[in-house]
């Protein structure tokens, strides 16, 4: 009697999304080892390995990859893979393609929490960091409130709905600011644009236990994402709540969006493109797949765009934002042409 022969396209599936996972990984290691050597001076990767491990001779170049590049790539990498994630949970969350941190209003209010500290402020700019990750919180904060309470809580429509009139709300609020402090806006520009400054570990002490908790978060959702992109319906005969699994996915995307606003800035490019480029090079919507991929492919893209950023007029730096557009939009163009 003949035997069966296996499958071919689950593990032809299954290879593809390797191979993404390796590439995004390969292309996260290079682009840190890149991030650590180059920059106003160029540090050779072997002096790096050394002050890694301790065994480098004291001087400025130790002194210049411990104590400048490491925590600023570190930083790179901890947000690229926030905002990464952050948009595969809201996009799987709201069954939006288009859905990002904006949608449940982190970017709003983390915009007015560090035009506040900026222009109103400017003597106490060691808050920056604290403003934006506060007032991103409260916004998405406000949205789940009103998104949860009244007729049909818990919706997509009425989530969605919510988050654009709170973004609506901070966005006046900052121009206001801007407006009431038209000499001090040049200070705001870096920011608004998007960039990673060299400030050491003060600002990941601030925010790591909210990247954390986000990040802890984002472990259980995967199957119950699953589930949710079958439909409601079918979501709650297996037994899951979609309201629910709504409310804590956006709960974990908006401590992570908010953690990446308050050491970055706007950076939006990257929670809503990078879930779509996962997705449609690993030909697949699973979120066991879509999340971890997200998460370094996110990371990889923005340390090589802040290489980039320092590198090509060094010394002066450019924002970081910019350079997310330009090595992001290509590449999901020639995607989507292939899909």
């Amino acid at each position: 009697m003949a035997v069966a022969s296996p499958p071919v396209r689950p593990a032809r599936r299954f290879a593809r999304q390797g191979a993404v996972l390796a590439c995004a990984t390969f292309a996260l290691v290079a682009s840190v080892a890149a991030s650590m050597s180059l920059g106003a001076v160029d540090v050779p990767l072997g002096t790096v390995i050394d002050a890694l491990r301790g065994t480098a001779e004291e001087g400025p170049l130790k002194e210049i990859v411990t104590q400048l590049r490491l925590p600023r790539t570190v930083s790179a990498i901890f947000v690229g893979a926030g905002l990464g994630v952050a948009g595969a949970l809201l996009q799987g969350a709201l069954a939006n393609p288009l859905a990002s941190p904006d949608v449940i209003g982190v970017t709003g209010g983390s915009a007015f929490g560090a035009m506040l500290v900026l222009l109103a402020f400017p003597g106490s700019i060691a808050l920056l960091p604290v403003g934006a990750l506060a007032f991103g919180l409260l916004a998405s904060a406000i949205v789940f409130g009103i998104a949860w309470t009244g007729v049909n809580r818990g919706g997509i429509q009425r989530l969605i709905l919510a988050g654009i009139a709170i973004s609506a709300l901070f966005g006046a609020g900052t121009m206001t600011l801007m407006t009431a402090y038209p000499d001090r806006v040049q200070s705001a520009v870096f920011w608004m644009a998007g960039g990673i400054t060299t400030t050491g570990w003060e600002d990941m002490r601030a925010v790591w236990p909210y990247f954390a908790a986000g990040f802890a978060i984002t472990l259980a959702m995967p199957r119950a994402l699953d589930r949710l992109s079958l439909g409601d319906d079918v979501a709650a005969s297996l037994g899951s709540r979609p309201a629910v699994i709504r409310l804590v996915a956006g709960l974990a995307a908006a401590l992570l969006a908010a953690s990446a606003a308050a050491i970055a800035g706007l950076l939006t490019f990257i929670g809503l493109v990078i879930p779509h480029l996962v997705r449609m090079a690993g030909g697949t919507s699973r979120h066991g797949f879509v999340i971890p991929a997200s998460a370094v492919a996110g990371a990889a893209l923005l340390v090589t765009g802040d290489t980039l950023a320092r590198v090509i007029l060094a010394p002066r730096e450019l924002p970081v934002g910019p350079f997310m557009v330009v090595l992001g939009v290509p590449l999901f163009l020639w995607l989507l042409r292939r899909q």
